[in-house]
Parts: structure tokens; C-alpha cells; sequence
């Protein structure tokens, strides 16, 4: 639906982001079962219905959907272009895989960039975030669609204004700027009102409309949507996006520029119409990051219903009991034990902890999962699931999707790389021969350090019997994602007016005490004073993140709806 509502505007490119970390190494499996397979089919099959209106049109289009094969995503576009008589040129961005590299960075001894752990025995995927500058070179060539395999998400955007605008590769306040366009347009229909934190105020989600962003040459731009579609584009929904999955806004470093965020002014033009002004940039740094993926082990997770008096605590001896008899099993074979058991009860807040208001639930779900090295060790587990309904409580009235099967656990290994050491990007356009793309020389990168901790200037702290407390939602709304196994978690006061009193309320310490059974690492607090926004980095906050975590919020989705949770003290004046 998105594409269709897309193309019934006034729209010169579509910008389309298919990749995750995690995605990669799923496509690298299934290149390796079919060397055409390593991109997302349904890419192709999705374009196909559209592909002669954008033809018609001069539409040009621009994706990451390459995967770990773009090549074989480019001749299936072709082959999809002949098929229905439409002359389009197709373009293919290389150089971002790195699994030749791998003995060389081992030798060199390459660690993960925060743990320090070393390059793991065998790889899935390795590959470097490239830039925009290959994309630009592609679409200057005269490609109709460019496809890439992985670059930064916000390039995809960057590189469109660069060919079109013929912004230079040192105009880096345009290159921050155009960052930002992509790093929103990537976020889909959230800039338009999904997952909001004020989703009662939403209309439509059935028929939610996809963003689209009005460009200047000098920078500025306008988000909206199409016409008669549903959501909501307002400056609040644009600002849960700026500052989603980043760290220090004022630090967002990319291949082609030191994006600073943290000056980012929304105002609103019109009806789902809100200009974007402020992003400010410095040079990038002489370094790419790498994402790598490993498989460590299989994980099997049993899903049993149960019903009546007391579920909460019949669930929890439920979990004991199957783990007692997975052991039993394993002692006999001379297995080792699971290498990491997981155990939620949902419906009773298990991730709560002690925090939890439903231990009386009368209806839960038992979420246990474990992992082992050995898939017998999982298949054995597997077999003992169908003694909840015959062994243990009453009230157990089902296995969800019968027993669990094993599956691959993979994790995310991240590391950073000297440019220099990487392969200059290689473009091809068509039957063309390919060419490679000459990057600028890196620069010292400016760093503005944390916007964090300043003292407050407008607001004196009013005395206690002038205060009342609140949930947070009251006075501010928010947005959490993942970066690694960390979670950022920002917090965007509902007037700039409440920035200097929720300064002193909000620090990272009372963030840390919130999320004290889950977080595992430091907090840090940065300031977008732009957007009256504070963005709180978790370290360590996801149990190993991603698919390696083991948790049901295994990216922090619901972090900021938990710190919207917090009851802090606010002046009464500000709820009359």
C-alpha cells in the first residue's frame, strides 16, 4: 500500500531501506543454499506491479535491498525490466564486503569495539557502511535505479541530493542535513504518526501514510505525506525519529559527515506539514564500522498457556520442572547444561521484576527459552515440552505453536576499520563497465563533545509543597530503540519551557535506578536543546541485543513507554 499511495504523488525518487544487521546474515544463508539468492525477493515482486508508472514517470529509485548479492539483485530487475518492455538502467553498488578481509584483521588482532572481544572463529557476514558518494556517482551515470548492498540507511537519501542538488562532498552542513532527510525517511510511517507516543491522537493507522520530504538546494526540507492517507505528521511525531537509535546527537558519525542533531528545530507549516531546519555538520571520521555476524549456538523457546488461580506462580514451577527433567536427560548422555535459560511470564510483568503489579494474573503465557551448543540438547528439551499437559498444573491449556524447534542464535560483532584498508566502492550502470569511486581524503573530525548536565537557566527548582508528582507521559513523550546491546531512550518535554526543571529531575542516575533490572552497564545523558529533547544511552541494557537476545522486548521497543512510567515531581502551575 505504501508504494501505491507514493506514487499517486508528486514524488522524483523513492528511497527504499531493507537491511538490518541481522537481515545480513540471514540473506548470507540463503546464498549460500543458491548463489543467485542474498538479496530480498520480495524487493523485486513488490516493484513489479509499479514498475511501468515509474518508468512513465522518470521516477528513480535508490535501495539497499542489494543484500549480500547485489548483483543478482540487479539481474533480476533486469530480467523483471525486459520482461514487461520497460528500458530502464540499473546500477549496483560494491565494495562493502569484507569476509576476504577477515584473515588479514585477525592477524591484525580486530577486537569488538566496546566488549573487546576477539574476531570470532568463523564468520557469517562482515561488512563496512559505506557512504553516499558511490550512490551519487551511480545516479550522475544516468542509473534509473541504484542498488547497494550495505551502506548507512541515511545515505540512500544523502546520495540522491548530492546528484541532484550537486552538493559537495565538503558542504558538510548539507551533507548533516541530508543525513537527516534520510535518517527520517528511513523510519517509514513512525514519522507519520506510528508507534506514537500519543497514538490516541493518530486517525487511519489501516491506511497510514508514508512520508515523503519536500528538498532545497539550500538544505531546508519539509516532511509530510500523501494526501488522503492516514497518521499524522506533526512536529512531536517528527521528533521521536531525530534522535531514534542515536547516541550523542551531537556526534552522529557517518561515513560522508559528523552529523550534530542537537540543534534540530521542527516547526509546523501547515496540516501534516512540518519544516526541518538546524542540523549542522564537521567532518567525517577516516574510519568505517563494520558489522559482523557469528552463529553461537541454537535456542529452542517453549510458549504454554495457563489459565486460572494462582497462574503466575504455577508457570514459574512449570519452568523449574522442565528444566529439572531437560537435566535429567542430559545427565544420562553426559550433556552439559544450557549455556543461558531465560524464563517471562507474560501477562504477570515478569520484566518488571519486583516492580511488577500482576503477580495475581489469572491468565499468562510462559515464555522459556534456553540455549545449548549441542542440537540434541534441544531436541531432548523439546520432547519434554508435552508433559506440561499431563505432569504439572491445572489450568495448562496449551502449547503456543506446538513444541519449540531449534533455531541458529546469531550475534552482532562490531568493529571499526581505517578507510584506507577498505577497497575503493565500485559502480556499475547497466552493461557498462565498472568503475570505482574516488573518495575525498579524511580530515580531522570535529567532535563537539556531550550536550549534557548544564546548569539550568530559566526555572528556579520550586519547593516541594509547590510540586505535585506525575507520570512522565504527563509533561513529555519518548522513543527507545536499540543500537547493539544498548538502548537509546529519548525524552522530548511537551514545552521547551520544562526542559531546565526536568534537567534536574531527569538525570542519568534516576534513569539508571528505573531501568536497575535490566541494565547492566553505565547511562549517559546527552541534550538536543533544538527539540527540548534529553537522549539517554543504556549500555548493556539488552541482554546481547537483536536476535542474541533472549528477551521479549529484545530491542528496547517499550523502553521509553517504561520511562513514561516514572513519577517525578513537577510544578503544579504546569497542570492548570
Amino acid at each position: 500500500m505504501g508504494l501505491s499511495q507514493l506514487l499517486d504523488t508528486d514524488v522524483d525518487y523513492l528511497m527504499m531501506d531493507y537491511l538490518a544487521e541481522v537481515t545480513m546474515s540471514l540473506l548470507a544463508r540463503a546464498r549460500l543454499r543458491d548463489r543467485d539468492a542474498g538479496y530480498p525477493p520480495d524487493f523485486v515482486s513488490y516493484l513489479k506491479p509499479h514498475l511501468a508508472t515509474v518508468a512513465e514517470r522518470g521516477i528513480k529509485i535508490v535501495s539497499n535491498a542489494g543484500g549480500v548479492n547485489p548483483q543478482a539483485c540487479k539481474r533480476a530487475l533486469e530480467r523483471l525490466a525486459a520482461e514487461v518492455g520497460i528500458p530502464l538502467r540499473v546500477a549496483v553498488v560494491e565494495g562493502d564486503d569484507l569476509m576476504p578481509n577477515i584473515d588479514a584483521l585477525r592477524r591484525d588482532g580486530t577486537t569488538e569495539w566496546i566488549s573487546g572481544q576477539p574476531l570470532p572463529a568463523v564468520l557469517l557476514t562482515a561488512n563496512a557502511y559505506l557512504g553516499a558518494l558511490p550512490i551519487r556517482a551511480a545516479l550522475d551515470a544516468g542509473a534509473d535505479i541504484v542498488v547497494t548492498g550495505r551502506c548507512v540507511d541515511s545515505a540512500l537519501a544523502l546520495g540522491i541530493l548530492m546528484h541532484e542538488f550537486g552538493w559537495s562532498d565538503e558542504s558538510f552542513d548539507l551533507l548533516s542535513t541530508g543525513s537527516l532527510v534520510g535518517h527520517l525517511l528511513e523510519c517509514g510511517p513512525q514519522v507519520t504518526g506510528g508507534v506514537f507516543t500519543d497514538w490516541e491522537d493518530v486517525p487511519d493507522w489501516h491506511n497510514i501514510g508514508y512520508p515523503i520530504a519536500e528538498c532545497r538546494a539550500d538544505g531546508r526540507f519539509t516532511i509530510t505525506k500523501p494526501p488522503g492517507t492516514g497518521g499524522l505528521v506533526t512536529p512531536a511525531t517528527v521528533a521521536e525519529q531525530v534522535l531514534y537509535e542515536i547516541g550523542d546527537p551531537t556526534a552522529y558519525l557517518l561515513p560522508d559527515v559528523s552529523a550534530d542533531f542537537s540543534h534540530v528545530r521542527l516547526s509546523r507549516e501547515g496540516p501534516d506539514r512540518v519544516a526541518v531546519s538546524g542540523a549542522t555538520g564537521g567532518a567525517p571520521t577516516d574510519r568505517y564500522k563494520v558489522s559482523a555476524t557469528y552463529q553461537d549456538g541454537h535456542r529452542a523457546t517453549a510458549m504454554i498457556s495457563i489459565v486460572g488461580l494462582d497462574a503466575v506462580r504455577k508457570a514459574e514451577r512449570t519452568a523449574e520442572a522442565l528444566l529439572a527433567r531437560a537435566g535429567m536427560q542430559f545427565e544420562r548422555r553426559a550433556l552439559s547444561g544450557f549455556s543461558a535459560v531465560h524464563v517471562e511470564v507474560v501477562g504477570a510483568e515478569s520484566a518488571y521484576g519486583s516492580e511488577s503489579r500482576a503477580r495475581m494474573s489469572r491468565e499468562v503465557i510462559l515464555r522459556l527459552s534456553v540455549e545449548h551448543s549441542d542440537l540434541l540438547a534441544l531436541k531432548l528439551f523439546a520432547a519434554e515440552i508435552g508433559s506440561v499437559g499431563l505432569s504439572f498444573a491445572q489450568g495448562t491449556t496449551g502449547l503456543i505453536g506446538g513444541r519449540p524447534k531449534a533455531v541458529a542464535v546469531v550475534r552482532l560483532f562490531t568493529f571499526l576499520i581505517d578507510k584506507s584498508r577498505v577497497a575503493a566502492p565500485r559502480v556499475q550502470v547497466g552493461d557498462a563497465l565498472a568503475f570505482e569511486v574516488d573518495l575525498p581524503p579524511t580530515r580531522a573530525a570535529r567532535t563537539n563533545g556531550p550536550t549534557a548536565s548544564s546548569a539550568g537557566t530559566l526555572n528556579r527548582t520550586p519547593p516541594a509543597d509547590e510540586c505535585v508528582t506525575v507520570p512522565l507521559l504527563r509533561v513529555a513523550h519518548a522513543r527507545s530503540g536499540d543500537k547493539g546491546d544498548s538502548s537509546n531512550i529519548a525524552v522530548y518535554c511537551r514545552r521547551p519551557e520544562y526542559m531546565d526543571h526536568l534537567r534536574e529531575v531527569l538525570t542519568a542516575e534516576a534513569i539508571g535506578a528505573h531501568f536497575a533490572g535490566l541494565t547492566e552497564g553505565s547511562v549517559v545523558r546527552y541534550e538536543a536543546p533544538g527539540l527540548a529533547a534529553f537522549n539517554f544511552l543504556l549500555d548493556r541494557a539488552l541482554g546481547g541485543g537483536g536476535m542474541a537476545s533472549m528477551r521479549l522486548d529484545a530491542q528496547g521497543k517499550a523502553y521509553g513507554q517504561r520511562a513514561l512510567e516514572m513519577l517525578i515531581p513537577v510544578p503544579r502551575s504546569w497542570l492548570t
